[in-house]
């Protein structure tokens, strides 16, 4: 049966995946936005449901202070003896593991192990929990590295054990450990995420090695194909269906213009089949758009998001910068009122913004709000938001010549007005539709028809252009004030087809 790649689209690198009978659970890297680390639910491989969040609350990993794609990195997801288990790293602080015994509920307090290194993965065997990262016993080489742990408290209950240098790629990362059959399987990322991104795997009769490299690597890398309709291939988990079927999540990029993307990574599906004892990714080890595979049910069309606010609890989806204040946010009886506060998106910190992952690079969003603004500097609409200084915004604004509908780009140390009329009180619509070269901005007023604005270049929020972006374009709404004001931004709806 053929299905399309990315299985889930936009900002979701770093795909782990875990199977509980009939359920398949996925998470991916958040980085500095919380709610952290989603979960995905699935019964099919292609259809996926976004079903929480690991981390919701925001005393369970404080995000205050973390950088641009700074964060929590690369997540694993596994299920042991009645428990799941997601371990990641977040940066200044090392390596967490949280757990819980419902999927649907929430997830436990950080337990912290006492083991260095990024992209952590736990594997478990005869009631022992292993711990694997890209962690050096030996400084001046690249390895990934094992220690047995107590997974009730991190504690490390062996020393540190070298597996596997890999192939020489660099940027050793990503392991995930797996008993298939008689052997220990060992799958890396090398490479870098950009271009030269693989995913690597090496095998061992006994867990602590030795491992020998696979003679094929790497087992997958799209870093020679001239198609350019996947970029960035690696970064890769395993899992086995019900029917005893083999395949690999992994991230991969699509590209919006020449060599750039402002989706960021995305999670893409591989079949995997095995020959002489080894992994075979999809045909060729390349990633595909287009696939065909031992699929059970047929791949559904796109759904859309629509918000009315009815509700006082947020949707999965919506996603804020690092720490949010709660206090800048009221929600419920179909109505969101978002507080301005003087804090600007180059701060570090985090504004009253509200955003959520676009579902392709075709898409249209639109949101309804009222907004009077009080003083000079007041402004509220809807954001593209790629880090603290690559971002678009269509707003109300009020400068000292009065209130303007506004389009502003910036772009590190550029900053550009490309539209500006003046406006009237009362109701005001947003839109953007998107498409891969250009973002297209409307605006109405009232119950009147859309006015286009202006057009932006998608290069300039583009992950390539930014320069070491992890993440990837977002779209939402946000209010903010040069000083403090009274005004605040009511905003009815929020959809996104």
């Amino acid at each position: 049966m053929n299905y399309i790649n990315p299985i889930i689209r936009g900002f979701h690198p770093d795909p782990s995946i875990c199977r509980v009978g009939e359920d398949y659970y996925l998470v991916t890297s958040s980085f500095e936005y919380f709610p952290g680390i989603p979960l995905y639910h699935s019964r099919d491989l292609v259809n996926w449901e976004q079903i929480g969040n690991c981390v919701d609350r925001i005393t369970q990993i404080p995000l205050s202070g973390m950088t641009d794609s700074g964060g929590i990195w690369a997540p694993t997801i596994r299920y042991n003896d009645g428990t799941f288990y997601v371990t990641a790293f977040v940066q200044g602080k090392g390596n967490f593991i949280i757990s819980t015994q419902d999927i649907n509920a929430s997830w436990s307090d950080p337990v912290w192990v006492a083991m260095d290194g990024i992209d952590p993965s736990i594997y478990f065997e005869d009631g022992q929990a292993y711990y694997c990262t890209n962690a050096r016993e030996h400084p001046d080489r690249e390895e990934i590295s094992m220690a047995e742990i107590d997974i009730r408290t991190g504690r490390l209950k062996s020393g540190i054990k070298a597996l596997w240098t890999g192939i020489g790629g660099g940027y050793m990362e990503a392991p995930h450990v797996y008993r298939i059959g008689e052997w220990y399987y060992l799958l890396t990322a090398e490479g870098g995420t950009d271009v030269n991104h693989m995913a690597t795997v090496a095998r061992s009769r006994t867990l602590w090695g030795p491992y020998e490299g696979c003679p094929d690597n790497p087992i997958l890398t799209n870093r020679n194909d001239t198609s350019r309709n996947v970029q960035c291939a690696g970064h890769g988990d395993l899992v086995q269906d019900q029917w005893g079927n083999w395949w690999m999540v992994h991230l991969g990029t699509r590209l919006s213009r020449r060599t750039m993307s402002y989706l960021g990574r995305e999670t893409f599906l591989a079949p995997v089949r095995w020959e002489d004892g080894w992994p075979i990714v999809y045909e060729h080890g390349r990633a595909l758009i287009s696939c065909d595979a031992p699929l059970w049910e047929a791949q559904q069309e796109r759904k859309g998001l629509a918000f009315d606010f009815a509700d006082k609890e947020w949707e999965p989806q919506w996603l804020f910068l690092r720490q949010p204040d709660p206090s800048m946010y009221e929600r419920g009886g179909g109505r969101l009122r978002l507080h301005p506060a003087p804090v600007f998106f180059e701060s570090l910190t985090s504004p009253a913004m509200a955003v959520v992952r676009p579902l392709d690079f075709e898409c249209r969003t639109e949101t309804r709000c009222r907004f009077e603004p009080e003083k000079a500097g007041d402004e509220a609409g809807m954001i593209l938001y790629l880090q603290s200084d690559f971002h678009y915004r269509i707003c109300k604004r009020r400068t000292d010549r009065g209130d303007f509908v506004t389009v502003e780009k910036k772009a590190e140390d550029f900053i550009q007005t490309a539209y500006e009329a003046a406006v009237e009180d009362g109701d005001i619509r947003f839109r953007i539709d998107a498409d891969k070269e250009s973002f297209h901005f409307y605006y109405a007023v009232g119950n009147g028809p859309f006015r286009f604005a202006c057009k932006a270049s998608t290069r300039f929020l583009s992950c390539e252009v930014a320069g070491r972006c992890f993440t990837g374009l977002l779209t939402g709404i946000y209010a903010l004030c040069e000083e403090k004001t009274g005004a605040a931004a009511d905003f009815y709806e929020f959809s996104m087809n």
